[in-house]
């Protein structure tokens, strides 16, 4: 089976769509949350996933979206586009942000959007926060988004953590006994200083996943970004991947 990981769409159609098309067969998508926040079109995001077949969990920007986060706790850029979205998204899409799960579990993989300790907020961006968390999940491994930065760790023989930086394009990891925590980046928000759309192609049968960036229009997104009236800085930012 062939899975496309993917996480943090944050509403940006034109990088959600070249993805898909990039990524070519799989049975299934694994959505690591944060559909909506930050971008223009956080209905079509929505919908296109939902015409395919997947799994989702909801991350910090759908829950804020529709009530269930406080949104004096984001930035101003990210509260004025939640603020947005939740005026602009219909009741079909809404329904469905609220159905999401906080934690879902395919096989060897545990799914949450931030962390398998505090799946809506909590980033794992550091060997000391990922080895805390080797013990909240039951599965092998497990797939988070939320820092919009590829990295894996890998729990050691010595209850170390090991922390790979995951830079460029098509690069193989190979997830095998030892426990593990993985990112895939971002599709619509990128901030590891390169601007290209991150996703994964997970081969379930050989345990290999396959990390890969790929160019997407960013202008148009900014065009529609600014067009309704979203942060310039959140439109500026995407042309840095920052």
């Amino acid at each position: 089976m062939r899975y496309l990981i993917i996480a943090d769409i944050h509403a940006n159609l034109a990088a959600f769509e070249t993805v898909l098309a990039a990524a070519g067969n799989y049975d299934e998508i694994w959505c690591l949350g944060d559909l909506v926040g930050y971008g223009p079109d956080p209905e079509a995001c929505v919908e296109l996933l939902r015409q395919k077949p997947h799994v989702a969990v909801a991350g910090n920007h759908d829950w804020a979206t529709i009530g269930r986060l406080d949104m004096a706790d984001f930035n101003p850029a990210a509260r004025a586009a939640i603020e947005w979205t939740a005026e602009h998204i219909g009741g079909d899409t809404r329904a469905y942000l609220q159905s999401l799960p906080v934690r879902e579990r395919r096989g060897d993989f545990t799914l949450v959007h931030g962390s398998p300790r505090a799946p809506i907020w909590e980033y794992v961006d550091e060997p000391s926060v990922a080895l805390e968390n080797m013990e909240h999940f039951d599965t092998p491994h497990c797939l988070v988004g939320h820092s919009h930065i590829p990295m894996l760790y890998v729990m050691g023989e010595r209850r170390g953590v090991r922390e790979v930086f995951l830079q460029g394009d098509m690069i193989g990891v190979r997830f095998a006994d030892a426990r593990s925590i993985f990112n895939p980046g971002s599709v619509g928000q990128p901030r590891d200083g390169d601007p290209r759309a991150a996703y994964a192609v997970l081969d379930s049968d050989t345990g290999l996943a396959e990390l890969h960036r790929v160019e997407y229009p960013v202008q148009v997104t900014q065009r529609r970004m600014l067009k309704v009236g979203l942060p310039t800085r959140s439109a500026y930012r995407l042309t840095l991947g920052r």
